[in-house]
């Protein structure tokens, strides 16, 4: 998760850098490198963030199936 951060954030200060270094009207090559970034930098994130929903979920169920599993050598207390 570290690693996914350090790259985010140098991503995220390369767009702001290309953002930064043209104002002009028409898009050149580095403003549409930035654009194909910010993308990226999205997907990466919505997959990201799938992963850690879909992971908390899988221990959650194990909780319960835990949980179950000590209710039942318990005999039920």
């Amino acid at each position: 998760m570290k690693r996914l951060q350090t790259v985010g954030a140098t991503l995220i200060m390369g767009v702001l850098l290309v953002a930064t270094s043209g104002c002009g009207k028409e898009e050149g090559p580095a403003e549409h490198a930035g654009k194909e970034i910010d993308k990226a930098m999205e997907q990466t994130s919505e997959y990201a963030k799938n992963a850690a929903d879909q992971i908390g979920n899988q221990l959650d169920q194990a909780g319960e199936h835990i949980q179950d599993a000590a209710k039942d050598d318990n005999g039920g207390n």
